[in-house]
Order: C-alpha cells, then structure tokens, then sequence
C-alpha cells in the first residue's frame, strides 16, 4: 500500500459540508436563504474579532453578518448581503477538543448562523439542528 498523507480538512472541504446541511434544512427555510452569501474563511479578520471584543481568534467558529429576515424592509437599499461566515482553523480547533464528527459540528455551527438570520430563539435553532442533522 503507498503511503498516503494525511491533511486536516481544507476550506473545500468544511464548504462542502456546509452546502450539505443547508441542503438538509426544510424547504420552508432554504427558500429564503438563496440570497445569503455563505463564506468559508480561516479565521476571522482582526476588524471582526475587534468588534466583537474577541481576543483569541479561535473562539469564533462563525458569524451572521446582516439583519435578520423579520427586521428587512423593501426600502432597505445599498446593504451589503446577508452573509454566513464559517472559520474552519476554530472549527476543526472544536472538532479536535469535543469528538464530535466534523459533518455535526459544521451543521451545528451553519444552523446557528442561520438561525441568526431568521431571528430564532436558541430553543428553535436546537429545533432546526435536529432537522438538518
């Protein structure tokens, strides 16, 4: 057998696992998310970390930016888009410490973000977590 290497998961690869588990969420919820921009980065910037009064980069796993779907209205104009940041160095940081599969920890955080954008509670993003697991 040849040897082969092993890497830690790269941003193709937490991406991928996002696009599943939003693919996992019931319709009612993917439709109104068609606009939102979902990004894969390593970390947060130092601006982001700064706003929200973080030190250490890896304890941000992800990242709502934009305002919830209750809170829009039609005269809102010039936003930037309502966009779901993950951090994958925090992410796969989290993945090593607890032992939860990489795929549930990522839909853990994805469900999260989303429920940001929709406004839930943390009972009804539990809810929605179950759904997309």
């Amino acid at each position: 057998m040849a040897d082969q290497a092993t890497y830690a998961p790269d941003l193709e690869t937490i991406e991928r696992l996002a696009r599943a588990a939003l693919e996992r969420l019931p319709s009612e919820f993917r439709a109104h998310l068609g606009d939102v921009v979902l990004r894969i980065e390593d970390f947060a910037d130092d601006a982001t970390l700064d706003q929200m009064g973080i030190q250490d980069p890896f304890e941000l796993t992800g990242l709502y930016s934009g305002r919830p779907v209750g809170d829009k209205s039609s005269t809102d104009s010039g936003a930037l888009p309502d966009m779901i940041h993950l951090y994958r160095r925090p992410i796969l940081d989290e993945w090593a410490e607890t032992g939860v599969s990489l795929e549930a920890l990522v839909t853990h955080v994805l469900v999260h973000e989303v429920g940001h954008h929709f406004g839930l509670s943390d009972d009804d993003m539990h809810a929605l977590e179950d759904l997309a697991g």
